[in-house]
């Protein structure tokens, strides 16, 4: 009986899909796969004529996933990081060493779900231990070398070097119904100090004269949403954190200007020789994946 001939993927189409789909863009996907733009439009029309199923919209500001390819971008990364763990661990060629990172809590789910499997998947041997605190602590462990690498905000404490990945986005959110808004004393909340949206709001609140007080007060940015959609306080969020529990207040409220903050990559000033290969390697897939546009992938391809 004669084999039935069965279509068989291409893993370098899918990491060219995979990076036209993160990066929203030909051109990016051809500089970060080392190819030429043709050479990658091609590859993503063969996957397409092997699917038999259009997987990314093109458009003028770049390329966006369909249904189909949003679905594809998720089993394929499960199926690349099997493939490249499973490499690292028969060919001896993974790295080790130990990274111990430090990011603030309001990205961890985006940055846990998406980059650090991904780099775990790559490197399996590499011990990798997640930090997650305020910018301001962040930054103090950082400068005594307890982290190997961190990504913090420049507020309310910058350290010297470092490099750009993106600006926030902070906006006044308040609950969807109620008028908090008009109170004598405006009611916070808020993370503890050396949190830079914290120094934020009171900077810019005491700028224009305006009372406040805090009602909530918490280490968690989960806490601090909560407190928001439960009509107890207003507080200061990125953009892409509100729900619709909440609504965005500005000036029409008689509420000043946020200006946005910068999130920026530190290395340590002392890294483990052992562990240096490791951390750089973390580092390029922050850039790949961050770099002007953040860990909001869904709005980063629009």
């Amino acid at each position: 009986m004669s084999e039935v001939p069965v279509a068989a993927l291409d893993l370098e189409l899918l990491r060219s899909f995979q990076a036209a789909a993160h990066l929203g863009s030909l051109a990016a996907a051809a500089e970060q796969r080392h190819r030429t733009i043709s050479a990658i439009s091609m590859q993503l029309k063969r996957l397409e004529e092997v699917l038999e199923i259009r997987l990314l919209e093109r458009g003028p500001r770049g390329v966006t996933p369909t249904a189909a390819g949003e679905a594809l971008l998720r089993e394929s990364r499960e199926l690349l990081r099997l493939h490249d763990g499973m490499l690292a661990r028969f060919t001896g060629r993974g790295l080790g060493g130990k990274v111990r990172f430090g990011l603030p809590e309001d990205y961890a789910r985006e940055l846990l779900g998406d980059v650090l499997p991904d780099f775990l998947a790559r490197h399996p041997d590499v011990l990798l231990e997640a930090v997650t605190a305020t910018s301001g602590e962040l930054a103090r462990q950082l400068t005594q070398s307890n982290l190997a690498l961190a990504v913090l905000l420049d507020r309310p404490r910058r350290l010297p070097d470092g490099e750009a990945l993106w600006q926030t986005s902070p906006v006044w959110a308040g609950p969807r119904l109620g008028r908090l808004a008009e109170r004598p004393s405006l009611p916070l909340a808020l993370h503890h100090v050396d949190c830079p949206y914290r120094d934020l709001a009171v900077e810019s609140l005491d700028a224009i004269g305006k009372p406040w007080h805090a009602v909530f007060t918490s280490t968690s940015i989960h806490a601090v949403e909560k407190a928001i959609e439960a009509g107890l306080a207003i507080g200061v969020l990125d953009r892409q954190r509100l729900t619709p529990a909440m609504r965005e207040l500005g000036e029409a409220e008689g509420l000043p200007a946020l200006r946005p903050c910068e999130a920026r990559l530190h290395f340590a000033t002392r890294i483990e020789r052992a562990s240096r290969p490791a951390v750089e390697a973390l580092a390029v897939l922050l850039r790949e994946r961050l770099f002007e546009r953040g860990p909001w992938r869904a709005d980063a391809m629009r």
